[in-house]
């Protein structure tokens, strides 16, 4: 009798097994298709969209940029004050280098204004023959119609009384300094950019500084986002003061080198032609 309970258990034991093992199969099969007929859904829906990032935002009519260091935040993140110095920044650089160019064009063109009166003025037979041999709006044209001019115009009770030979002498002078102030057209310019774009890109510095500490007062806190736009901003108006000081004093210095060597055959010319006007004038006397 006690051996046959304990079969009778041992018997109900095993099929209470079983049947669990029966269920957790069942339910391993069933989890199994659920997650097959999801990949399936998945692989049919098409992707979503990737998302469209957000327009900048508008603070106070200054349109914020996410990157704060650029050019394009320093124009739009930036007040009338930063946008107006950096406007004379570039209207400086550009008057810079349109007059470096223009100068250097008309250098050039008196050197090959030169070399065409030595070689044509001086073999002519007279120097109303030199003076047609060059061509019009030649300096050395205008100076020895100059000269030539002050030899049959010294008439009247005033310029009578000054001798011949000062009354040329000064006229060629006359013509010779506005040939050399031609010349030095634009210079001045030059000089003014360069001795005042870095203190206006010091300006820009200093406003940008003080944007810097607005910043962080209203903020509470000095975080490198609040402080990063404005000194980012105060830092490239520095670089476009010196990026427009530097040329416009190297440009001077080169120019008026340039000039120097100009006006040596300028004044050479001149001094020549002083001399064959005075002995023209001494033969026409002599006769």
């Amino acid at each position: 009798m006690f051996f046959r309970k304990r079969w009778i258990a041992l018997l109900a034991t095993v099929m209470l097994g079983a049947g669990t093992a029966i269920a957790v199969g069942a339910i391993s099969q069933a989890a199994s298709a659920q997650a097959a007929d999801a990949g399936k859904d998945a692989a049919a829906t098409p992707p979503a969209p990737a998302p469209v990032p957000p327009p900048p935002v508008i603070e106070n009519g200054k349109e914020v940029v996410d990157n704060p260091y650029g050019l394009d935040a320093l124009w739009k993140g930036g007040d009338f004050v930063a946008r107006g110095t950096l406007i004379i920044l570039i209207v400086m650089s550009l008057g810079t280098w349109y007059i470096m160019f223009t100068k250097f064009f008309e250098q050039f063109k008196l050197g090959s204004q030169a070399g065409a009166a030595r070689k044509t003025f001086w073999s002519a037979g007279s120097v109303n023959d030199g003076i047609a041999s060059l061509k019009d709006g030649s300096p050395f044209r205008y100076i020895a119609e100059t000269g030539v001019n002050s030899t049959t115009k010294h008439e009247g009770a005033l310029l009578e009384r000054i001798d011949l030979n000062s009354w040329i002498s000064m006229s060629i002078q006359r013509a010779i300094d506005n040939v050399q102030s031609r010349l030095q057209d634009g210079l001045a310019f030059l000089a003014t950019v360069g001795s005042t774009a870095p203190f206006v890109g010091l300006f820009g510095t200093v406003w940008g500084i003080y944007h810097a500490l607005t910043a962080i007062g209203i903020a509470g806190q000095a975080s490198i986002d609040k402080v990063a736009g404005p000194v980012g901003e105060a830092l490239i108006m520095t670089a476009f003061g010196l990026a427009v000081a530097v040329p416009a004093v190297l440009g001077y210095n080169f120019l008026v080198r340039r000039n120097k060597v100009a006006m040596e055959s300028v004044r050479a010319f001149g001094a020549d032609l002083h001399l064959v006007l005075l002995g023209q004038t001494s033969g026409k006397s002599g006769k």
